[in-house]
């Protein structure tokens, strides 16, 4: 069975494997902004919020990145802040240094597409990500999922951090 999202009410098809929380962490081979790779066990140690979404050049995505920085500029040490989308790292490099994003690690799954698969949060018929945020534990663990089902719409900023901080006191 297929999972779907939409934009503008239109139903896309997501593609991967379907990731469940409680599940370990599968890894991911992505791409920073000076066009070196990173993967999930760079991240090894902390608390990993990753923050995916389709385009810097849209108006949601723009918001929802510097949202995240912002947020991320008040949290531990123990955590990191990645964004995740399909943009060229030189078109994050350049929306980063524009917008001054620097307690958020933005990266590309342009080259690879192991992310969008290996999370099954690649939208078929764009070859874009869809939406969302994660969740994944120092050990690796996945310990939320916000996937917004309107690509168009925001992710939930509060139930994020509510439940960022709901695992910190574990």
């Amino acid at each position: 069975m297929s999972r779907t999202v939409t934009f503008r009410g239109e139903r896309l098809t997501l593609t991967g494997k379907q990731v469940k929380e409680g599940a370990p962490a599968p890894d991911f081979k992505l791409v920073t902004q000076d066009l070196k790779e990173v993967t999930l066990s760079d991240f090894d140690g902390k608390i990993k919020i990753i923050n995916f979404f389709p385009s810097l050049d849209t108006p949601v995505c723009d918001l929802q990145v510097k949202e995240f920085n912002k947020q991320a500029a008040g949290l531990s040490p123990d955590v990191v802040v990645i964004g995740v989308s399909k943009d060229l790292p030189f078109a994050q490099a350049r929306f980063c240094s524009v917008n001054e994003i620097k307690n958020e690690v933005v990266l590309s799954d342009y080259r690879f597409s192991s992310f969008g698969l290996n999370y099954g949060f690649l939208i078929k018929e764009l070859n874009l990500l869809a939406r969302g945020t994660l969740i994944i534990d120092k050990n690796r663990r996945i310990r939320y999922i916000q996937l917004v089902d309107e690509i168009t719409h925001s992710v939930d900023f509060n139930e994020v951090f509510n439940k960022l901080q709901s695992l910190i006191k574990e």
